[in-house]
C-alpha cells in the first residue's frame, strides 16, 4: 500500500542527537502537529477557476483529474456542454496535496492509492495527518513522534501537514467566490426516482 504508517520504518531511532536534529527540522517545515480544531465550510461550493487558483493547478490538471477519476468534484459533476463543477473544500485540500506530491516526483500510481487513503478518512483526521513521500513512496503520519522517526532515519524528505495545508486553503479561499450549497454534497448528481415522477406528473398536466 502506497500510503503506510511511519512507525517502524527506519533505524538508529534512540539516537538522542538525531532524534532531536529530526526534531527541529519538522518544527522548521511545520509538520510537528496542531491540535486546534479544524471546521470544514460545508455549505459552499467553489466552481472550477477557483479551485485551480486555490489548489495552485491548472484548468487543465483540474479536468484531467476529473476525467480519470484522480479527484472528482464532490458537488456537482459536469454533465454536458456548458454545465460547472463544483467543488467541495475538502477537495481542494486535496487537489493542493496532489499538486505538491507530483511536484515531489511521486508517482500517479502512488498519488492515486494515497488520494484513495485520505478519502476514507474522516474530515476531522485530515487535519492531523502529515505526508512524508522520499520521491517513491508515501507515509501517513498521526503523530509527532512518527515524523521525527522518518526524518531521523532519511527516509521521509518532504513532508506535507495537511493541517497547514488546510489553513492555506482557507486563507485562499476567503477572498474568493463560492457558491452556497442548499443539498447536502453529492445529492445534485443522484437522480431521485421522486424527482423523475413529479417531472412526468408535470409533463402530463402541462401536455
Amino acid at each position: 500500500m502506497a500510503v503506510s504508517s511511519g512507525e517502524g520504518k527506519t533505524a538508529g531511532r534512540d539516537d538522542p542527537g538525531r532524534r532531536e536534529s529530526a526534531r527541529r527540522r519538522a518544527g522548521e517545515q511545520g509538520l510537528l502537529f496542531d491540535e486546534r480544531p479544524m471546521t470544514l465550510p460545508a455549505d459552499i461550493g467553489y466552481r472550477g477557476p477557483v479551485a485551480c487558483a486555490a489548489a495552485g493547478i491548472t484548468y487543465r490538471q483540474l479536468d484531467y483529474w476529473a476525467r480519470t477519476k484522480l479527484v472528482e468534484p464532490g458537488i456537482r459533476a459536469a454533465h454536458g456542454s456548458g454545465s460547472q463543477r463544483l467543488y467541495s473544500f475538502r477537495d481542494i485540500l486535496v487537489l493542493k496535496v496532489v499538486k505538491r506530491l507530483l511536484d515531489t516526483g511521486v508517482s500517479l500510481q502512488q498519488i492515486r492509492a494515497a488520494v484513495q487513503h485520505l478519502r476514507d478518512r474522516g474530515v476531522e483526521d485530515l487535519a492531523r495527518i502529515t505526508l512524508m513521500s522520499d520521491g517513491v513512496s508515501v507515509y501517513e503520519c498521526t503523530s509527532a513522534d512518527e515524523v521525527i522517526d522518518l526524518l531521523q532515519g532519511g527516509q521521509g524528505v518532504f513532508g506535507i501537514a495537511l493541517g497547514r495545508v488546510w489553513r492555506e486553503v482557507e486563507g485562499t479561499l476567503a477572498e474568493l467566490p463560492g457558491e452556497r450549497v442548499e443539498a447536502p454534497f453529492g445529492l445534485h448528481d443522484v437522480p431521485h426516482a421522486g424527482d423523475e415522477l413529479a417531472r412526468r406528473r408535470r409533463s402530463r398536466r402541462t401536455g
